[in-house]
């Protein structure tokens, strides 16, 4: 049933818009001399016994009871970039899954199981870009078995925030009991202002990761499974900033060029060497070499509390384009059948 009303009472979001993107306007203190308002943009996930949950870009979710509503609408499913390349959630979502490689996946329906021997939770998780095939419940049961099979706790990767973005699924996990312990962005550039600023630095340039370079990534003790993963994608390239004899690296990179798209990734500076541009320079050579096979876009993905690579990032001309959510299965035997 649509609510609507007299004067300023306009809401013209009913259940049947579960699953849109809305925007809505809330009474946040009724009973104050001053009323306050909040508005609140997102996608409605659910509207159950007098309560909407809407999930915001960032994936976070807001209770809002009926009764508080006073304006709310259907807003278009992504707002309009002003910069960047163009790229729909599932294209990204593909391209970024190919430049970190699983060593074992497995479809079902439209979703990818993958994984990489608990390397990282991108490579030893779900990617649901469609229909798995079987009812949700059924399907994640499959999940869990899979990664059961495998040693492996089981994961969904699903994303907020942009246009074919998986707010509902997120939310029915959630309803599950399925926890969430990773929230990261991926954003989108042009290329060639990134390699525009290189200067020169002396970045070296190889297609495979040596003993010096694995010394300056963050990740200690990298297994084979490990290298399989670095070294996957459809064309992998490693860059280096060379310090002195015997240290390792001043600042190194990764990079993979897949059709017109270039993925930045381990982007590390020696702590004693930041602030002298040296992840610029990084990136700069591998954008360069990028740019020479043909690519003219280019992506990466960073977590919130990075405040350093959000800010060179927005510098080289970057720009959020969606949120990623790592979903953990439930531990307690209720949930291992869903």
């Amino acid at each position: 049933m649509e609510i609507s009303g007299a004067g300023r009472l306009d809401v013209r979001v009913t259940r049947a818009d579960v699953g849109k993107r809305v925007s809505v306007r809330r009474l946040t203190e009724p009973r104050a001399a001053v009323e306050k308002f909040t508005d609140t943009v997102g996608v409605l996930t659910s509207w159950d016994d007098g309560v909407l949950m809407i999930t915001r870009r960032d994936g976070e979710t807001v209770r809002i009871p009926e009764s508080s509503l006073v304006a709310g609408k259907v807003v278009p499913a992504a707002p309009a970039r002003r910069r960047g390349p163009a790229a729909t959630y599932p294209e990204l979502a593909r391209v970024a899954s190919r430049g970190w490689r699983p060593v074992e996946s497995e479809r079902l329906g439209a979703w990818e199981l993958r994984a990489a021997a608990g390397f990282t939770r991108r490579a030893n998780s779900a990617l649901p870009l469609g229909d798995p095939g079987l009812p949700l419940d059924a399907a994640l049961a499959a999940v869990r078995r899979w990664y059961r099979e495998r040693g492996l706790p089981a994961y969904v990767q699903t994303a907020t925030g942009a246009e074919g973005t998986q707010e509902v699924l997120g939310a029915e996990l959630e309803r599950r009991g399925w926890v969430r312990e990773v929230t990261a962005e991926l954003w989108t550039g042009a290329l060639a202002p990134v390699a525009d600023r290189a200067e020169g630095a002396g970045v070296a340039l190889s297609r495979t990761a040596d003993e010096a370079w694995l010394a300056r990534y963050q990740r200690k003790g990298v297994s084979e499974v490990a290298l399989r993963v670095l070294g996957g994608g459809p064309s992998v390239w490693f860059a280096s900033v060379p310090a002195g004899p015997g240290e390792p690296p001043a600042a190194i990179g990764r990079c993979v060029v897949d059709g017109r798209w270039a993925g930045f990734a381990a982007v590390e500076v020696d702590p004693a060497r930041r602030r002298q541009g040296l992840a610029g320079e990084v990136m700069a050579a591998l954008a360069g070499r990028a740019l020479a096979e043909g690519a003219s876009a280019a992506w990466l993905q960073v977590e919130s509390d990075n405040t350093g690579g959000r800010a060179l990032y927005t510098a080289l001309g970057f720009a959020p384009h969606h949120a990623y959510h790592h979903y953990r299965e439930p531990d307690d035997a209720a949930g291992a059948g869903s």
